[in-house]
């Protein structure tokens, strides 16, 4: 697995936590009650901010915003990959990796939320989620997160290898 500095993983987080931020109103507007996807994106955010560790307060939001993405799983997918986006954000505090499964997630929760227009959503946001990296990690993340057109609709992957 690959290694990255701590300071190259805050500033994953940080890309995560804003890359999960932009498509959290897909998961509020469909459950305004539920607080547990912003709160991993505020805990992930204190972490990089404090540099505190709490392996109980890190998993706890992790596991929350992945909670609250199964239970809107059934209403609505977007809403759904808006939450995992949030979950791993956090997750990426104890594993830089984790930061890829933030973009991953909401690009796929745009693109759910957008049948038509899925392919300009997801791309577009791409671009602004590889503008918002520092050049050193940028690379990385252009050949890991990987938009296909395919004759069934739009996929997002995560190319994974013997350094994720």
């Amino acid at each position: 697995m690959k290694s990255y500095s701590k300071e190259d993983q805050r500033r994953m987080a940080t890309w995560a936590a804003a890359c999960a931020e932009r498509v959290l109103p897909l998961f509020e507007r469909a459950h305004p009650e539920d607080g547990r996807p912003r709160k991993a994106i505020e805990v992930c955010r204190t972490w990089v901010e404090t540099g505190v560790f709490r392996m109980a307060d890190i998993r706890g939001a992790s596991l929350g915003a992945h909670s609250a993405a199964r239970a809107a799983e059934a209403d609505s997918d977007a809403a759904c990959f808006a939450a995992r986006a949030a979950g791993q954000a956090v997750a990426t505090a104890h594993v830089p990796q984790h930061a890829f499964g933030g973009s991953f997630y909401a690009l796929k929760a745009l693109a759910a939320a957008d049948h038509e227009g899925a392919g300009a959503a997801a791309s577009t946001e791409r671009e602004w989620q590889a503008q918002q990296l520092p050049e050193d990690l940028k690379q990385e993340f252009l050949e890991r997160v990987v938009i296909e057109k395919r004759r069934n609709g739009i996929f997002v992957t995560v190319r994974k290898d013997e350094n994720f």
